[in-house]
């Protein structure tokens, strides 16, 4: 017999804020944009990074991105800093430097960008480019959270969760998923999810548990779609669905979970 469970939260969750930072308000077009970066505008050399770094208007180039970023990053703008850290970090348009990345992610952060102090909490939480300090990294993603970043609210939650590095409480992940979930972040809204399904941090609810599960699974979240399916089967806080249950296991096993092929193709062969 198989045993269907939700699937409970991983390490994994935690990753680097995934976005290039957007482009400041751009001129017209790419050429005109290039016109004023090249007057020097710290802005649109910004601009014209951001262009370069995700092929609008120009084919995809990532050493011109860079270029263009290290020119606005030399300015002291913290965004471009941010962005040219990133390519620094994944090795894209320039060789892969992890010391490189927390140097620039650093210098942002310095001057209060949220986004540069959460990267630069990943870092320091892996290890990566300086000292593996979890303190640190704690302190930077509570700067980043306190000015709204859903990423770094994430990451909290999930120390919070874990109590590996801080002392484990539910109700204050809860508190912190909900805050990101409420920003659209499909990870906060499984892991908000899954507290709900368990009742940990919050009374238990299989409704409020599957609306979340929902909002995730239509950004594409497997573990949502999974954790869907096993609603639907085991009929928590729903009408048991067997049908709706092998759709949502379809779409898991889609996005390459194991678990969902698995559980699909049990579903096919015996209703």
């Amino acid at each position: 017999m198989v045993e269907f469970r939700i699937l409970l939260l991983q390490k994994a969750i935690i990753f680097l804020v995934a976005a290039i930072l957007p482009v400041f308000t751009l001129a017209s077009d790419f050429r005109q944009t290039q016109t004023i970066a090249k007057e020097g505008d710290a802005e649109a050399e910004y601009n014209l990074g951001v262009l370069y770094s995700k092929g609008r208007g120009v084919s995809q180039d990532f050493a011109m991105a860079a270029k263009w970023y290290m020119k606005a990053a030399n300015q002291g703008l913290a965004e471009a800093q941010t962005n040219l850290g990133t390519l620094y970090r994944n090795g894209e348009g320039v060789p892969q430097n992890y010391s490189k990345a927390a140097e620039l992610y650093q210098k942002a952060a310095n001057q209060g960008l949220p986004e540069a102090q959460y990267n630069l909490g990943v870092l320091h939480s892996k290890g990566r480019g300086v000292p593996k300090d979890p303190n640190k990294a704690f302190e930077l993603y509570e700067k980043a959270a306190s000015k709204g970043l859903g990423q770094a609210q994430t990451a909290i939650a999930l120390m919070y969760y874990e109590g590996t590095d801080i002392p484990q409480d539910y109700a204050k992940a809860a508190e912190l998923y909900r805050k990101a979930a409420n920003q659209g972040l499909a990870m906060a809204q499984v892991s908000l999810g899954v507290l709900y399904s368990n009742g940990l941090g919050v009374r238990q609810d299989f409704e409020q548990a599957r609306q979340w599960y929902e909002k995730a699974a239509n950004q594409g979240s497997v573990e949502a779609q999974y954790n869907l399916g096993i609603t639907y089967i085991k009929g928590a806080g729903v009408r048991q669905d067997w049908a709706t249950a092998k759709k949502w296991f379809g779409k898991s096993c889609d996005n390459g979970s194991q678990k969902g092929c698995n559980n699909y193709l049990m579903l096919n062969q015996n209703y």
